[in-house]
């Protein structure tokens, strides 16, 4: 049910270092930073909490990102393919502003389900620019939005597709009920899961996250359910209203408990468009 599946902003990774007190509170894929995020309020590991397996294949859109720097740390997070030239996700994930993450690689993985099984469907693309929103704030999570050029077109077949956006003008409104997926940990104590997974959200009213200081509802949405205590997301994965990527997954509290907070994307569409047409 709706109320079940909820939203918890994790984010995953294999392995990521230990961050000093002091810095800064960016939202990274990085799994050895989770105990330091969580004392800050932020959600750090990746979970798909009351989640079902997705049909292998039903979301042809669906990109999973993995992240080698050039320290040798490996991180992953979620994306989704907006062209056959560009993979969209969140600004932090991962995040430029980040000492750890200079210098990166990022392999874009499409057509895949299983993880650990690679099948045909499978295309890895490298990436060879990676386009930051101008405004991003990694300590506010504002503007936290990313476009991904693929050094080659992907090619579009039954396991690999495109999503469509909203317009310009288009502003969901609160009490839809959405879906999210991702290749997250289905619980706190458990293990990545291989597949991929989806789970329901629902939108909730600004004033449910009036909480996030610095939450500004024209350009983000509030997401999850009051009356639950576990959610459930995928960093830098969509969230899917009737078809159309109206959000990305940008951060949520520590403590695991909604609501959360995603991208709302359509602000950013006469941005994300200038950069697509300027291919």
């Amino acid at each position: 049910s709706t109320d079940s599946n909820l939203i918890h902003l994790l984010h995953r990774s294999s392995v990521g270092p230990r961050l000093p007190p002091h810095f800064p509170h960016p939202v990274l894929c990085l799994k050895a930073s989770e105990p330091l995020f969580r004392d800050l309020g932020f959600s750090v590991s990746e979970e798909i909490i009351n989640g079902v397996e997705s049909k292998p294949h039903s979301r042809p859109y669906m990109a999973h990102l993995e992240i080698l720097t050039d320290r040798g740390y490996v991180a992953s997070c979620g994306g989704f393919l907006v062209s056959q030239e560009f993979v969209m996700t969140a600004a932090h994930s991962p995040s430029p502003a980040s000492l750890f993450l200079l210098n990166r690689k990022i392999t874009v993985t499409l057509g895949a389900h299983d993880m650990k099984q690679e099948e045909s469907t499978w295309q890895k693309l490298e990436v060879s620019e990676q386009i930051i929103h101008p405004n991003y704030n990694s300590f506010t999570k504002l503007n936290d939005i990313m476009l991904l050029k693929l050094q080659t077109r992907a090619k579009l077949t039954h396991a690999v597709g495109t999503i469509s956006l909203p317009t310009w003008s288009t502003f969901i409104p609160p009490g839809r009920t959405c879906r999210a997926a991702g290749w997250g940990r289905t619980g706190v104590t458990e293990p990545e899961s291989d597949t991929l997974r989806e789970v329901k959200l629902r939108l909730m009213d600004t004033r449910a996250c009036n909480h996030y200081f610095f939450y500004d509802h024209n350009l983000q949405i509030c997401v999850g359910n009051p009356r639950k205590t576990r959610s459930a997301g995928d960093s830098g994965g969509p969230l899917l209203c009737a078809g159309v990527a109206q959000g990305i997954v940008s951060y949520g509290r520590g403590d695991a408990k909604p609501p959360a907070v995603f991208t709302r994307i359509s602000p950013y569409v006469p941005w994300i468009n200038k950069i697509l047409k300027n291919i």
